[in-house]
């Protein structure tokens, strides 16, 4: 069985969205994010970096969303064009776009004074990272508008998961400085966003961790039964 180390509303919710979408058995541990328990000694040997989240697999522990993603297609045959598909090297070329380049600017942007250097940097910094991630967001929307079989209102997939959470936070964070993003703008991205809420993954996922009725189109703050999200 799987373990999955997780905060509520955090980069784990991906991984559980997947669990889910594969009908994996899994046990969550909550890495309370409160009293800063992902710096602890035993989190960090599961991930040095004392991110979120880690999974525990039968074959030892495993970080990274995008690696985890696809440790877990792979194993399961699902959720991804497999090795030998035609498909897969524009679907491998996109999941490392979404994990390496948008959202690690987007955390860049929830994280602006960690990232900027001094205070004063910091408009202009979040200025900068605000008009890369809505020149991802174009570029995302415009390849949705293919409909690739893995990324498509019509089915789930690593990246439907993956892409959905990140238009959620979006949405959300940083508190007051969420003006600027308007998912209406991106109407594939937004398909893909309302046909992955309507998914039964998604309301058992709402039901953990307190996400709300329409998690992705037009999110809420979570309310988790436990944890912070923040």
């Amino acid at each position: 069985m799987y373990v999955l180390h997780y905060a509520p509303d955090n980069s784990s919710l991906i991984v559980r969205l997947a669990l889910e979408e594969l009908d994996q058995p899994y046990e969550t541990r909550l890495v309370d994010r409160r009293t800063r328990q992902q710096d602890s000694a035993e989190y960090c040997r599961l991930h040095p970096n004392g991110l979120i989240p880690a999974l525990e697999t039968p074959d030892g522990a495993i970080f990274e969303t995008g690696a985890i993603l696809l440790w877990l297609s792979e194993r399961h045959g699902a959720l991804a064009p497999q090795p030998g598909s035609s498909e897969r090297v524009a679907f491998l070329k996109w999941l490392f776009f979404t994990s390496n380049t948008f959202h690690a600017d987007i955390r860049m942007h929830f994280y602006a004074d960690r990232f900027a250097g001094a205070p004063e940097a910091i408009p202009a910094f979040d200025a900068a990272t605000r008009g890369r991630i809505a020149r991802h967001l174009t570029i995302l929307d415009e390849m949705a508008q293919t409909r690739p079989t893995w990324f498509s209102p019509d089915s789930s997939s690593a990246m439907t998961l993956y892409v959905s959470c990140l238009l959620r936070w979006l949405a959300l964070y940083p508190k007051g400085g969420t003006d600027w993003f308007d998912l209406a703008a991106y109407p594939a991205l937004r398909a893909v966003a309302a046909a992955m809420e309507r998914r039964p993954s998604a309301r058992k996922a709402t039901l953990a961790e307190g996400l709300g009725a329409t998690i992705f189109t037009k999110p809420s703050h979570a309310c988790p039964p436990e944890g912070s999200a923040t």
